[in-house]
């Protein structure tokens, strides 16, 4: 498929999505159709089409700016609704009893900053935080994670096999997945698309190993000790809109 193509593609559903306020995805197809069309574009001879081009992506580009202003708005305003402190070595906190209720069926789109995603046991508190999402959420159309690049010396593709592992799964069931890498990443927040907004001191890994391996809390984390964090379950009134 040409450059071209793929843009125009890219960028209806863009628009498709923007007006359905699916405006994670929204922004995710800007950013990709722009791309796309700078390329096609950039190899067109002809000055007069090139100025017609570069007013659409100009166009898009606003599109695109006022999304992320959106964005970013929802994250910054809002209420605590409730906040949680988790002691050290504290048990009785699973995903689910912690922000559980306020994943629903309103929730089409969420956004995971996690910034590390390296090691087995993160893997594994991701696919338990998406089952819960998948659990609770059935409409879930869109799912975004923003983590760090990390790359092992001796095997300096598993995380990017592992994510796509998991992307693959997700997409199998008709949900979209984008993911970003961040090197600056250092935020760890969950944002809802129903306006509800998870901020975990510690970000999805607040548990300890199951100590020893084969005890309760192997599989039902309710029963794992707790590192000690915060966490903070903001409502924004706007965030639906």
């Amino acid at each position: 498929m040409s450059n071209a193509l793929r843009a125009k593609e890219l960028l209806i559903r863009a628009v498709e999505c923007d007006q359905n306020a699916r405006i994670l995805e929204a922004q995710t197809l800007y950013t990709e159709g722009i791309a796309q069309l700078m390329q096609f574009v950039n190899g067109e001879p002809d000055e007069t089409k090139r100025k017609g081009f570069l007013t659409r992506i100009k166009e898009y580009m606003d599109r695109a700016d006022a999304i992320k202003a959106r964005v970013n708005g929802k994250l910054m305003l809002g209420e605590v609704v409730s906040h949680v402190s988790i002691d050290e070595n504290d048990t009785g906190f699973d995903y689910d009893q912690l922000f559980g209720k306020y994943m629903d069926d309103k929730t089409v789109e969420i956004m995971l900053e996690e910034p590390y995603m390296t090691q087995n046991y993160q893997y594994q508190n991701l696919v338990r935080f998406l089952e819960l999402a998948v659990t609770n959420c059935p409409n879930l159309k869109y799912f975004r994670l923003i983590t760090k690049e990390y790359q092992d010396q001796k095997n300096p593709d598993q995380q990017r096999t592992n994510l796509g592992q998991i992307k693959g799964d997700l997409e199998r069931r008709n949900i979209t997945v984008s993911i970003k890498y961040e090197d600056t990443l250092h935020d760890r927040k969950i944002y809802l698309s129903n306006g509800y907004i998870i901020k975990i001191g510690r970000g999805l890994h607040f548990y300890k190993a199951a100590n020893p391996m084969y005890s309760i809390g192997l599989v039902n984390y309710k029963f794992r000790k707790c590192l000690q964090t915060d966490v903070d379950i903001w409502r924004n009134s706007s965030a639906a809109s």
